[in-house]
């Protein structure tokens, strides 16, 4: 059963963050590359195998790995005694993060907050790709790195169905992994500039 900030539209699983907690716990950087790293591990992980990943003390990677507990990011799939400890394997939400105003956002303090923390979420996400697009650009050797940047003429609800038929299309693209098959980020964006009247 899904709590009332996950939805599944169009058979893809939704993550609502509709508080300014939530969107801050969301928008760290350091969080975002937890996520990242579980994602990239393609299986459920330790906080000291993230860490080992991220080459941090798994102390620091637990307190932030427990905030995204809280909010429904990751969460604990299975445990096991290792040498005495119980170690907790944790698994990275996998369908679509969606920001939504909330009750309390209609203060315009707290409508403020949250767009100065999503704008600090997109800007993060953003760099992040910027900076692996031109760290691949630079290796030696042939590489495929793509860039489109154009506008599309929609209605909101073909808009809303072409995201997520996008995420389909996706999601057998991030299970492949192993010998043959080299890896690609892929970011995107989609946001409507201008409403006809």
């Amino acid at each position: 059963m899904k709590n009332n900030h996950e939805a599944e539209v169009y058979g893809v699983e939704t993550k609502e963050l509709t508080t300014l907690e939530e969107i801050k716990i969301y928008s760290d950087p350091y969080r975002l590359q937890i996520l990242n790293v579980l994602n990239k591990m393609d299986r459920p992980a330790t906080v000291k195998e993230v860490a080992d990943k991220i080459g941090d003390v798994p102390a620091k990677v637990h307190y932030h790995m427990k905030k995204l507990e809280r909010i429904g990011l990751v969460k604990i799939v299975s445990t096991k005694e290792i040498n005495g400890i119980i170690a907790k394997y944790y698994e990275p939400f996998v369908g679509t993060v969606k920001i939504k105003r909330g009750a309390d956002s209609d203060e315009p303090v707290i409508k403020e907050l949250i767009r100065s923390e999503t704008n600090k979420l997109l800007s993060e996400l953003f760099d992040q790709n910027r900076d692996r697009f031109f760290k691949n650009m630079s290796q030696e050797g042939e590489t495929t790195s793509m860039l489109t940047n154009t506008t599309l003429y929609m209605s909101e609800d073909e808009a809303r169905e072409f995201f997520v038929e996008l995420d389909k299309m996706l999601t057998p693209f991030k299970k492949k992994r192993g010998e043959g098959y080299d890896e690609y980020e892929f970011f995107a964006s989609n946001v409507r500039t201008r409403k006809e009247s």
